[in-house]
């Protein structure tokens, strides 16, 4: 294919247009044919084709509105290279609110897919061969899971020039070194070599206005970045704060939960982070750091059990850092 074209599923999208394509997916029992949505926009002059992705976990919902603020800015006769934008992945989660596909597998573990498998490898399999496959880089918008919440984050291989520099020009106040899972979205890119990151930030199932705003000002200034689009169309970011390690300070025991700390609070080492009680506050237990570090993801349910993940903390280098 000419590495200046475009074309979707047979649909070709000619330099300067903008359209709407629907990929089939497969149909329901009662028959209904259940749909990839995409817009791909195809910018007048040859660049960089960057696809975005949101809702791979069926509730996660703040990427789906980030696409679309994206889209509705994107004018192709400004813009160099081409975007794919693919706000809901999974579409069977998304209309049943679950993160899951309707069969309860994880379609994030279940990259690069096939053609003969199950529904999610199906999918995968569709994903990886009509949008990833004419890509140069990937952004993936994603959201905490089980009740928790995130702070906005970048979670990408920084081993890799061209992917830490796309994650410093996003601009999110942390940057987390993270390997890749198997079955993974990003696993499966990594290893045809296209430089993706994986965006982290609010809870699922609901709109977080910080995480929206940051995760769209953040594509635009990947995109002036890769000289998609002219310098002055994005909003400088102060220095993100790059960190290779994370941990989570588990429930020591069960009961109810109250948290003394906030999402991008620093915490020292030792410090009293909350405590854990039974309804009347009979008996108390302290959660405290062993570390050093930033809060960059928390439980919203007070319901805790015993090791259940509580708050989770990037490490610090030092304590100067």
């Amino acid at each position: 294919m000419n590495p200046t074209a475009l074309e979707i599923n047979g649909t070709p999208i000619a330099p300067g247009e903008q359209q709407r394509i629907d990929l089939p997916v497969a149909r329901l029992p009662t028959r209904t044919l259940i749909s990839l949505p995409v817009t791909a926009i195809h910018g007048i002059e040859p660049g960089p084709k960057l696809w975005l992705s949101a809702a791979i976990h069926g509730d996660e919902l703040n990427g789906v509105e980030i696409i679309r603020r994206v889209v509705e800015r994107i004018d192709p006769l400004q813009l160099r290279g081409a975007v794919i934008a693919v706000p809901i992945v999974n579409v069977f989660g998304f209309i049943e609110q679950s993160r899951y596909l309707p069969d309860r597998r994880d379609l994030n573990r279940s990259f690069p897919g096939s053609t003969r498998g199950s529904l999610a490898s199906r999918l995968a399999h569709l994903f990886m061969s009509k949008i990833v496959s004419q890509s140069t880089h990937g952004i993936d918008l994603h959201t905490a899971s089980n009740h928790r919440t995130n702070w906005p984050q970048i979670r990408a291989n920084l081993d890799d020039p061209e992917t830490l520099a796309c994650a410093q020009a996003f601009g999110p106040p942390i940057v987390i070194h993270s390997s890749v899972r198997d079955g993974s979205l990003r696993q499966a890119v990594a290893k045809r070599g296209i430089p993706v990151l994986l965006y982290e930030a609010g809870e699922a199932l609901r709109f977080d206005r910080e995480a929206i705003q940051v995760g769209v000002e953040g594509i635009f200034r990947v995109m002036v970045h890769l000289h998609m689009l002219a310098p002055g169309q994005d909003r400088p970011a102060p220095p993100s704060r790059l960190v290779r390690s994370t941990h989570w300070i588990r429930a020591s025991h069960s009961g109810i939960l109250r948290t003394e700390v906030e999402l991008g609070q620093r915490v020292r080492p030792r410090q009293r982070l909350g405590f854990i009680s039974d309804a009347f506050g009979d008996e108390q237990f302290k959660v405290t750091s062993r570390q050093g570090g930033i809060v960059i993801g928390c439980t919203r349910n007070p319901l805790v059990s015993q090791g259940d993940g509580i708050i989770h903390l990037a490490a610090l280098e030092s304590p100067d850092d």
